[in-house]
C-alpha cells in the first residue's frame, strides 16, 4: 500500500479522557475514533489489526475443526425466558423493541441463539459433536465504559459452542480448544498465561480464562512456581496453599467453558442416542475477545515513542521511508522498486511517497508501530545500501539490497 492512498489520521496528544497507555496510543496513532461513550469507529489502521488477528483466528478454528456461521445480532426476549436469564443477565442487557412492542436485546453473548438453532437442526447422535462459531459484534452496557476498546460498550468477540453426546466427548474437544486457544495468543505474539476461572454468568462446571500479562490489567491472577496451577484471584481464594502463590497483573482476553447442559435441558436441545432414547446435548463455550487483543498488545508492548506491535497483527509488516521522494529521481525509482520486490515476497509493505521530511516520517512509523523501517536516501544510494532499523532496537545499520532482502526471506 502506499501511503498517499491510505488514509493515516494520528495526532500529536491523545484525549484528556484516555486513560491507559492503550486508548492513548490508539487514539494518536488513528486506529480508533470515539463515536460515543463506549463506542468506536474502527479506523483503517485499526481495522486492517482486527483483520490480522481474525485470519489468525480462523485458521486455527478451522485447523481444530470449528465450522463458522453468523447469527444475527438483535434477539428476541422468549429465547432469554426460556434460560430464565433475560431478568438474570442484568443491565448489561441493552433490552429494545421493534413497532409492535415485541421486546428484544443486542446480544450480549449468543448460547441461547446457538442452542435454537442446533435443536432445531441435530436430531441424532450421528450427527454430533460438532463446534460452530462466529466472529460478530456483541454489546454489553457497561456501567461506566472506560479504557478505549479494553471495556467497551460495543465490542467484536470469536464465540464458539461444541454440542457433544457425553461429557467425556465435550472434555475432548475442551482440550482441543484449549490447545487451540494456546496457539492463536502464540501466533499473534502475545505473552499470556491460562488460568482457572469462576464460570460466571454463563454458567458450567469449568472453565479457563487466557491472560495477557501486563502491569495495567485490571485482573489479578496467581500461580504456582513450583507447578502448572494458574487461578484468578476469585478461584485461589478458596485454595489451601494460596499463601504460597505469587500478584500478577492480566487482561482477560479468552474464556472457555465446560457449559454441561445447562442451556440444553431448559431449552430441550435433544438427541437420540444409540438405544433409541432422548437426551439433553453437553455443551462448551469458547470466546475470545477480538478487539481486545489489540489493546492487550499494546499494553504488553509499548515505548515512549508510540506502538510495538508484534508482526503477526501490526498495520503493516515494513514502512519504506524514502529521503526525497518527491525531488530526487533514483530515490523515487529505488523506492519503487523495492516497493514491488517486498510485495513479490507477500511482504505487507507501507511505501511513505507523500514527500514528508524524515522526522515526521520516522515518528509516524514508530508511533504506529511498524516493526521494519527501510530508509533511502540520496546519501545510502551513493554506496548502494539502504538504512533498515526494526522498531526494538535503538540502532540502525546499513545493508546492501542482497542483506536487506535477506531479512524478510
Amino acid at each position: 500500500m502506499k501511503a498517499s492512498q491510505f488514509f493515516i489520521s494520528t495526532l500529536k496528544e491523545a484525549p484528556a479522557e484516555a486513560e491507559i497507555i492503550s486508548h492513548k496510543l490508539m487514539i494518536r496513532g488513528g486506529l480508533i475514533r470515539r463515536l460515543g461513550s463506549g463506542l468506536y469507529t474502527w479506523m483503517p489502521l485499526g481495522l486492517k489489526i482486527l483483520k490480522k488477528i481474525e485470519t489468525i483466528i480462523r485458521e486455527e478454528m478451522t485447523r481444530a475443526g470449528a465450522v463458522e456461521l453468523l447469527m444475527p445480532a438483535i434477539q428476541p426476549k422468549e429465547l432469554w425466558d426460556e434460560t430464565g436469564r433475560w431478568d438474570v443477565f442484568g443491565p448489561q442487557m441493552l433490552k429494545i423493541s421493534d413497532r409492535h412492542e415485541r421486546l428484544f436485546c443486542f446480544g450480549p453473548t449468543h448460547e441461547e441463539v446457538i442452542t435454537d438453532i442446533v435443536r432445531k437442526e441435530i436430531a441424532s447422535y450421528k450427527q454430533l459433536p460438532i463446534n460452530l462459531y462466529q466472529i460478530q459484534t456483541k454489546f454489553r452496557d457497561e456501567i461506566r465504559p472506560r479504557f478505549g476498546v479494553m471495556r467497551a460498550r460495543e465490542f467484536l468477540m470469536k464465540d464458539a459452542y461444541s454440542f457433544h453426546t457425553s461429557l467425556d466427548s465435550l472434555k475432548e474437544t475442551y482440550q482441543v480448544m484449549f490447545d487451540t486457544y494456546t496457539e492463536i495468543f502464540t501466533r499473534i505474539g502475545l505473552e499470556f498465561r491460562a488460568v482457572q476461572a469462576d464460570n460466571g454468568a454463563i454458567g458450567g462446571d469449568g472453565s479457563h480464562e487466557f491472560h495477557v500479562l501486563a502491569e495495567s490489567g485490571e485482573d489479578e491472577i496467581v500461580y504456582d512456581e513450583h507447578s502448572d496451577f494458574a487461578a484468578n484471584i476469585e478461584v485461589a481464594e478458596n485454595h489451601p496453599d494460596k499463601d504460597k502463590f505469587k500478584r500478577c497483573r492480566g487482561i482477560e482476553v479468552g474464556h472457555i467453558f465446560q457449559l454441561g447442559d445447562k442451556y440444553s435441558k431448559s431449552m430441550k436441545a435433544e438427541f437420540v442416542d444409540e438405544d433409541g432414547q432422548s437426551k439433553p446435548m453437553v455443551m462448551g463455550c469458547y470466546g475470545i475477545g477480538v478487539s481486545r487483543i489489540v489493546a492487550a498488545a499494546i499494553e504488553q508492548n509499548y515505548d515512549d515513542r508510540g506502538m510495538i506491535f508484534p508482526q503477526a497483527i501490526a498495520p503493516f509488516e515494513v514502512v519504506i521511508a524514502p529521503i526525497g521522494f518527491d525531488k530526487n529521481e533514483q530515490v523515487r525509482q529505488k523506492a519503487n522498486e523495492l516497493y514491488d520486490q517486498l510485495i513479490k515476497l507477500n511482504i505487507d509493505v507501507l511505501l511513505d511517497d507523500r514527500g514528508l521530511r524524515p522526522g515526521v516520517m520516522f515518528s509516524e512509523a514508530e508511533l504506529i508501530g511498524i516493526p521494519h523501517r527501510i530508509t533511502i536516501s540520496e546519501k545510502t544510494l551513493a554506496n548502494d545500501q539502504f538504512e533498515y532499523k526494526s522498531r526494538k532496537a535503538s540502532d540502525s545499520e546499513l545493508l546492501d539490497a542482497k542483506g536487506l532482502l535477506k531479512k524478510f526471506s
